[in-house]
């Protein structure tokens, strides 16, 4: 070398497989409404219009599902959420309130086309009612506690029996966000119920999994990824009264945790943040906040500097 000295080496470049795994792990764990922020930003590092395509045609379909993102329908007659419930194919979901097939274009979050669910696709008329009442409560639900939410119910097994004496299950997916990117802030709700009528012990088991997201990023990046568990059970009684009760325990299940949330954070500074810190400085003396006065600075500065001797 000219000057005789060592200069680095250049970092030897990643392989294009290695580049599209990183790639699809950052759009896949990009925080709620935020995968398109992140997407241009891919885009742009990579420099690389090939692998880019190549991984949002992958990523964008898994993170679409995960965060039960919602989207209008062609004909502004509802929304289909996207989840693995209502998926008949990797671009067509089922919207079980409209009886409708929404064709979706993942990477931009919108559904192109729209046709009517066909016969092989609906539930059976006996499957239908329970659905139908068990929908009707939780709109009304969902309209009251989540602001900007959206609900469905899907028929997951048993979707043709035809009456009474073989049992059936449901799953319930709510999801609301709340996206303000111009306050720095966003954040999501999504919880899924499995429902199963058990015809023979005339029992509905209730097991859900409610999820948190947020994320704070002015002068900084701060996140919540909470979620929770929970089991219940009710009779099984008419579509009308079942669809009551059931509402009824989702409701109860999801204010019991959204409480438990806000009463844990009220107690951070006392709790979380305490616990982060040393309880003893290395001195194992604890240090007298409330008579710092006793402390020079300048006094020990001095004598270890001999300093006015």
């Amino acid at each position: 070398m000219a000057d005789g000295g060592d200069e680095p080496e250049e970092a030897a470049e990643l392989p294009e497989k290695e580049k599209l795994e990183i790639a699809k792990w950052f759009l896949t764990n990009a925080p709620a409404g935020e995968i398109h922020y992140v997407a241009k930003d891919i885009r742009s590092v990579l420099g690389d219009d090939k692998i880019y395509e190549m991984a949002a045609t992958e990523a964008f379909p898994v993170y679409n599902k995960a965060h039960l993102i919602v989207l209008e329908l062609p004909d502004r007659s509802g929304d289909v959420i996207i989840t693995t419930y209502g998926e008949l194919d990797e671009h067509n979901y089922f919207d079980p309130r409209t009886a409708q097939v929404a064709t979706v274009d993942h990477v931009k979050q919108v559904c192109t086309n729209l046709r009517p669910a066909t016969d092989e696709e609906l539930p059976s008329p006996y499957i239908e009612e329970f659905r139908c009442a068990l929908d009707a409560e939780l709109c009304k639900y969902v309209g009251e506690a989540y602001p900007k939410g959206t609900c469905a119910v899907y028929c997951t097994r048993g979707k043709d029996v035809e009456g009474p004496g073989a049992d059936f299950e449901f799953a319930v997916v709510i999801s609301a966000a709340r996206h303000s990117p111009q306050n720095f802030c966003n954040g999501s709700w999504r919880s899924i119920w499995k429902l199963e009528f058990k015809d023979e012990l005339q029992v509905v088991e209730i097991n859900g999994k409610m999820q948190v997201g947020a994320h704070y990023f002015e002068e900084g990046n701060v996140q919540l990824d909470a979620n929770n568990e929970c089991k219940d059970s009710t009779i099984m009684q008419s579509p009308e009264d079942c669809a009551v009760s059931v509402t009824s325990m989702i409701g109860h299940h999801e204010s019991e945790y959204m409480a438990s949330l806000e009463a844990s954070y009220l107690n951070l500074p006392d709790t979380t943040f305490k616990d982060l810190r040393r309880k003893l400085p290395v001195t194992r003396t604890l240090f007298p906040w409330n008579n710092t006065l006793q402390f020079s600075l300048t006094r020990d500065i001095s004598k270890e500097l001999g300093i006015g001797k």
